[in-house]
């Protein structure tokens, strides 16, 4: 038998469409190809299980791919439906959309170089990219016939006789001498398992040339070939039910899914069957001090199969800093799956997902909250991120935001606000550098003040949230103000001009900002308060590029506070205003305090040591 027939469209041009704009990436075609013959397998299952017919062969259902490097051929195999001649005039010849003139003046303005937008189960034709000639033998379970369909990209075909003589398809792809990376079989077998590593038929992988050369040396050794294992785990855990999944079993599949050899802080297991199907599991990992430097991998699966990594229109941007597999058959995918269509069912998705995964916080401080709190360090950037893109998130997960106290208590803002309401009525102290502000903190404790940590770089715009959501809170850096209970109300206010004129006389700065306080503590002698607004106004416009608009304005906005319970403090105000030794000791002062609040330019280091050692000498002279 030998037949010949035409592709039934209306252009030439359809094979460089399909080149082109069908798939971003070519190594697609195994995804393509693979998932149609796991689908041949599961309808002649399925067939067997209605009783219209039963499996003669009664040998394991698999797919086979065969890579040779010498014939420059790739074939995958398998074992299931197969097709009659009927079939294939049907489903492989017949493109399935009305014409490739039809096709580009409808959709030539709506695709870029990977989309074309549609369902047109175009998958085989993804053989074309890699291939300039593609050979499908196949023998159906009715037939006793098999048939060869032989295309070399162009819009003729030949049909023949096969030489299959067992039930499925084997579809050959002559490898083109753009795409020969593909006969090597690492990258074949890296390719196979980056889209199929949950595919539900059994994956082998084989080198023809060597798997023969193999078995015919274990033959002549007289043992046994090595048994060959499928490259995919046919049934992955998020399948399967959670009260049938162990702590073990998910650490492992955490491992293998994404060699991340750190172990996972927890995780949750989605599973739902309405008003959706979705299946996952989501892992909270340790994640790094800057969000800049995370990037979590969260993997798209539509039916086991492997769509894409991070689509933000299905997970909300903030889970993005997690690592997890979702797989969601109903899922509006377009010809490519690689792509979502514009669909209001997706945002459903992305707000279920959302949801449960606030669920399990909320769960997990309610049921386990020593374990919340442990978690804490290493999860609040997520959550705080996620309060701040996602409104619905913040709204469930506003009361069970936790701060760390300067005495590593873990407290809500409410718990925090009624622990500080009789001295520090709705204001919350914050540190943002334990280090730089260890003088600050040392203040507090010895003054039984509560004072939080917020130490990563989310966190200015995350106080700024909180203020908005909270009018009548304020959060006001640790040196940015002194609280009531750190001083005394008395002030000698002859003392406080005269010291103001000295300072501002010995560092050359008329504007400088000075105040007298007389300090509970007397082992501080001078401190640096920064504007909170205006410290705010110079790290945002940092963060923003705008450092030659106005900066200037800013750098005055400190003030020196000189603690009149200091003898230093107290020697000074009835000091010779003009000694060697006051102005070396009013820049020494100032120095120290701003040594305890930031870091010192270059030359103003090099003038403090060597003031250091000027004063050294005179101490012992």
């Amino acid at each position: 038998m030998s037949k010949q027939g035409n592709l039934s469209i209306h252009s030439e041009n359809i094979f460089p469409i399909i080149k082109k704009w069908l798939y971003s990436d070519h190594d697609i075609f195994t995804r393509e190809l693979i998932s149609n013959a796991c689908d041949a397998i599961l309808k002649f299952k399925k067939l067997c299980d209605l009783g219209e017919t039963s499996d003669a062969l009664n040998e394991p259902f698999k797919i086979t791919v065969a890579v040779d490097e010498s014939s420059k051929t790739i074939s995958f195999s398998d074992n299931g439906i197969g097709m009659t001649e009927e079939e294939i005039e049907k489903y492989i010849t017949q493109i399935a959309f009305s014409g490739a003139e039809d096709f580009l003046s409808k959709y030539k303005d709506k695709m870029d170089q990977d989309q074309i937008i549609g369902h047109f189960g175009l998958g085989f034709y993804s053989s074309f990219m890699v291939a300039e000639n593609v050979v499908i033998d196949t023998l159906s379970y009715r037939d006793n016939e098999a048939i060869k369909w032989t295309c070399d990209g162009g819009t003729t075909y030949t049909l023949s006789e096969g030489s299959r003589t067992t039930r499925g398809t084997t579809i050959t792809l002559h490898v083109n001498e753009e795409s020969k990376q593909f006969l090597n079989l690492y990258t074949l077998k890296q390719t196979i398992e980056k889209y199929c590593s949950f595919m539900p038929i059994p994956i082998y992988v084989i080198e023809e040339g060597k798997q023969n050369t193999e078995e015919s040396s274990a033959e002549n050794s007289n043992e046994k070939a090595e048994e060959p294992k499928p490259i995919n785990d046919t049934l992955p855990l998020y399948v399967k039910q959670p009260s049938d999944c162990t702590d073990e079993d998910y650490k492992s599949f955490y491992h293998k899914a994404f060699m991340d050899f750190n172990e996972p802080l927890f995780w949750i297991h989605l599973n739902m069957d309405y008003p959706f199907k979705l299946k996952g599991i989501l892992y909270f990992p340790k994640l790094a001090h800057e969000l800049e430097t995370i990037e979590g991998r969260i993997k798209l699966y539509n039916n086991q199969v492997f769509v894409a990594e991070n689509i933000k229109e299905v997970i909300p941007e903030f889970l993005l800093l997690l690592k997890g597999i979702i797989d969601c058959p109903d899922l509006p995918l377009n010809v490519s799956r690689s792509l979502l269509q514009n669909d209001g069912f997706v945002k459903k998705i992305a707000d279920y997902i959302t949801k449960k995964v606030a669920d399990k916080l909320i769960s997990l401080y309610k049921k386990e909250e020593e374990s919340y709190k442990k978690f804490w360090d290493d999860i609040s950037p997520f959550i705080k991120y996620g309060c701040l893109r996602e409104p619905k998130f913040y709204e469930k997960m506003k009361d069970y935001v936790l701060f760390k106290t300067i005495d590593d208590e873990y407290l809500t803002l409410g718990s925090y606000l009624e622990k500080v309401k009789n001295v520090s009525e709705n204001k919350v102290f914050y540190v943002s550098d334990k280090n730089q502000q260890s003088q600050y903190i040392k203040m507090f404790k010895e003054n039984e003040l509560s004072a939080i940590y917020l130490e990563h770089s989310i966190d200015n715009a995350f106080i700024s949230h909180m203020e908005r959501e909270n009018k009548e809170v304020k959060f006001a850096r640790i040196d940015s103000d002194i609280a009531s209970t750190l001083k005394e109300d008395t002030v000698d206010k002859t003392h406080e001009e005269k010291l103001t004129d000295l300072f501002r006389k010995t560092l050359n700065n008329e504007t400088l900002k000075v105040s007298v306080e007389n300090l509970k503590s007397s082992s501080i002698p001078s401190m640096i308060l920064v504007s909170e607004e205006s410290r705010r106004m110079q790290e945002m416009m940092r963060m923003y590029n705008m450092s030659g608009m106005g900066m200037d304005h800013f750098k005055d906005e400190i003030t020196l506070i000189l603690n009149q319970n200091h003898p230093l403090i107290q020697t000074l105000s009835h000091e010779n205003t003009s000694s060697e030794t006051t102005h070396l000791l009013c820049e020494h002062l100032y120095d120290l305090a701003l040594l305890a609040n930031q870091t010192l330019s270059p030359d103003a280091m090099h003038a403090f040591i060597e003031r250091s050692n000027k004063l050294l000498q005179m101490i012992v002279k």
